[in-house]
């Protein structure tokens, strides 16, 4: 079953990693709605996942798209503009793998860069909550990126993602 289109690597029949999916269900737990979030706590926790990530990936024991797509999240929820751009770098290689869930986490992960060097995102995947103030997707691009190349990339339209916005407003306001 030799695929034209698609790139092939040596380790491509190794089993994706269990500690990295560990890691990755543990990044995801703490920030269920249901659990009570010490953000304080996470953070400090955020911080010993990504640790273990890269030690992970400095001894090669990443293979699989799978693999660097929770690897690019655990980054995703990191503390500066290296850590996002970490994060991306690993979703394209998700992506290159061929894990086409690795497009959304692509397109956040720049976003949130983006946002970091207080540069407007182009894919709108980034929401801000300020306290006593709207919840905001600013500062935003909205015309970079088309509503038919966001959808590519399993990124909802500026439309929809007006209705999001709505929604977590209201949710905000407890209505």
């Amino acid at each position: 079953g030799w695929d034209t289109n698609k790139s092939y690597s040596p380790d491509d029949d190794v089993p994706s990693s269990e500690e990295m999916k560990r890691i990755f269900d543990e990044d995801q737990r703490v920030r269920q709605p249901e659990a009570k979030v010490d953000w304080r706590e996470v953070n400090r926790t955020d911080a010993e996942r990504r640790d273990a990530t890269r030690k992970l990936l400095s001894e090669g024991a990443l293979h699989t798209g799978q693999d660097f797509e929770w690897a690019a999240f655990v980054f995703q929820h990191g503390s500066t503009p290296e850590d996002y751009l970490l994060a991306h770098t690993l979703a394209i290689v998700a992506l290159k793998k061929g894990d086409q869930d690795g497009a959304w986490i692509a397109a956040a992960t720049l976003d949130r860069y983006l946002n970091s060097i207080n540069q407007p995102q182009i894919y709108g995947t980034q929401f801000h909550f300020p306290k006593g103030e709207a919840t905001t997707q600013d500062p935003y691009n909205r015309t970079l990126i088309s509503d038919p190349l966001r959808k590519q990339l399993g990124v909802p339209s500026v439309a929809q993602q007006q209705e999001q916005l709505k929604q977590w407003e209201k949710e905000r306001e407890g209505h």
